[in-house]
Order: C-alpha cells, then sequence, then structure tokens
C-alpha cells in the first residue's frame, strides 16, 4: 500500500499550483480570533447556540413540550458540544499533516501551506474552546474509545486514508456552520466563530480534495476498498461524537426521552444527509464510495 509519504520531493505533484493559490489567498484573507471575536461581551441568553433546525430534538414531540428558554439553552449546549469534537479532529488533523510533510522540502508551496494550515487550526482549536466557555458550557469530550481510536488513527493513516478523513471532518462541519454564520437569531460572537472557520476551512476542503485525488493515482481496488471503509468509520465516529448525549442533562432535560427521540428524529437525519451530499459525490468520484462504506455512511445518517 502506498504510504502518505511515498512521495519524492522530486516529483511534483499537481497538488503544487493549488498550494501556492491557497497559500496566496491565505495571505489575503485570515482571521484573528483573539482580535475579531467578541469576547467581552456578556453571553445575551435571548440569542440560540445554533439555527434552532438544527438541533437534535427539533420536530420531535420533546421540543413542542420545550420552553423556549430551554430551546436556545440546549442549541447554546450542542454548539459547545460540536466544537468541542472539532477540537478533537483538529488535533487528530494536526498529527496526520504533520506526518506527512516530516523532513520534506521546505521551500515546496505544500510545504509551506501544509503548515500554515496547522497554525490555522490551532488557532481555530483555540477560538472552539473559548467560544464552548463562553457559552456556559463544560468539556464535551468524545467516548472513551473514540479517543484512543482517533489517538491510532493519527499515528498510523497514510495516503487518502487520512486526507479523505480530513475532508470527511470538514465537510460535515461545513454546511451546518454557513447556516449558524446567517442566522440572525443566532448569537453574534458564534455567528462570528462559525465565519472565520468557514472562510479558512474552505480552503483546507480544497487541499484536502487534491491530495485525495492525488493519492488515488494508480491505487489498486484492494487498497481502495479498505481505504473507503477507514474512512467511513471515520466519519460514523465524528458525527457520533458531535452532539455528546450530556448537553441534554446540561439544558435541564429529561436525559433519557431526550436520547430517545434524539435517535429517532428523522429531521435531524435528513439535515445530515443533506448536508453530505457533496462530500458523498467527492468521494463516490475518488472511488472512495463502496458497497461497504455506504453501509457504515447510512449507519451514520450521511448517505
Amino acid at each position: 500500500m502506498t504510504s502518505i509519504d511515498d512521495r519524492t520531493d522530486a516529483a511534483p505533484s499537481d497538488a503544487q499550483p493549488v498550494a501556492q493559490r491557497l497559500l496566496d489567498s491565505s495571505e489575503m484573507l485570515s482571521y484573528d480570533p483573539a482580535t475579531e471575536v467578541d469576547w467581552e461581551t456578556p453571553l445575551d441568553t435571548s440569542y440560540w447556540g445554533t439555527s434552532p433546525e438544527w438541533s437534535t430534538l427539533y420536530g420531535t414531540p420533546y421540543w413542542d413540550e420545550m420552553t423556549e428558554d430551554q430551546k436556545r439553552e440546549l442549541t447554546r449546549q450542542e454548539a459547545a458540544s460540536v466544537a468541542s469534537t472539532g477540537i478533537w479532529f483538529e488535533m487528530i488533523l494536526q498529527q496526520m499533516v504533520l506526518r506527512d510533510f516530516y523532513a520534506k522540502d521546505p521551500t515546496s508551496p505544500e510545504f509551506q501551506w501544509a503548515l500554515t494550515e496547522i497554525a490555522d487550526e490551532c488557532r481555530h482549536s483555540i477560538m472552539f474552546a473559548r467560544g464552548a466557555e463562553k457559552l456556559n458550557a463544560p468539556a464535551y469530550r468524545p467516548k472513551w474509545y473514540a479517543v484512543h481510536g482517533g489517538r491510532f488513527y493519527a499515528a498510523t493513516a497514510r495516503g487518502e486514508a487520512a486526507y479523505a478523513a480530513i475532508l470527511v471532518a470538514e465537510e460535515v462541519l461545513d454546511v451546518m456552520q454557513r447556516d449558524w454564520m446567517r442566522d440572525e437569531r443566532v448569537v453574534p460572537f458564534v455567528r462570528t466563530i462559525n465565519n472565520i472557520h468557514v472562510v479558512e476551512e474552505s480552503r483546507h476542503m480544497k487541499f484536502a480534495r487534491e491530495e485525495t485525488k492525488e493519492r488515488m493515482k494508480g491505487a489498486g481496488k484492494l487498497r481502495r476498498h479498505i481505504n473507503a471503509i477507514n474512512i467511513a468509520v471515520v466519519a460514523y465516529f465524528i458525527v457520533d461524537a458531535m452532539w455528546n448525549p450530556k448537553v441534554y442533562e446540561n439544558a435541564g432535560l429529561d436525559p433519557k426521552r431526550a436520547i430517545r427521540e434524539a435517535r429517532s428524529n428523522e429531521n435531524h437525519k435528513a439535515m445530515l444527509r443533506s448536508s453530505c451530499a457533496g462530500l458523498m459525490e467527492f468521494l463516490n468520484s475518488a472511488g472512495l464510495l463502496t458497497k461497504a462504506s455506504k453501509r457504515i455512511y447510512k449507519r451514520a445518517n450521511l448517505l
């Protein structure tokens, strides 16, 4: 199997012109969350944390019984949970990219873009952490087996298994965050956080797509099928971690009932599937949407 480090510096990839364009774009349009986000204004609880339509309980009987304060508080807790999942995967992403570019040509646009992306992700993680704190939310962590699995994946993922997994995590977040940043019902500082993340992650997604296509050149059938499953499993655990079950208790709800109704919420499942339509199209075009992986994506409500 071709490893993530198999390409030599002597053989320029098709991704180099893309990397240079991304570097140029980053110089022109990047943000410093420390100064761009309003961290000083106290939290206004009359706002939502996310667009209510994205809540895991929206459209359920429980949602209809909740007070407006409970609904808004739930979306604030859910926003913090999604942010915490983002931090978790961004730390995995940084390790994979650092391994990929270890000891490669530092003068190449790809190498310099890789470091730029890592710097972006460091700022994003701090931004998400401060945002969750301002939403008066605790630290929402993935389940223990996802944490250990993520550590293993960060240390071992190669080639398209790394870059397509990066793309999956970024694409799942992208559509919902685009909705939230435009929604005037959402608390302003969260809208700013989402806007920063959407703008800067669009470059990361472009690079991940190019790297995935590049690494898939000449990939054999066995490698393609194995990595298609690996990427789908990553997607499953990312989605599973995004909405931590503890958000319901912290929003003052009956956690058992909330979890039961959230799991059967067809509205939320439809929102997820819609958000991932473009991702599934890309994976299919790259040869990474196999029958086996489709079953996993369907279980994760992404297909």
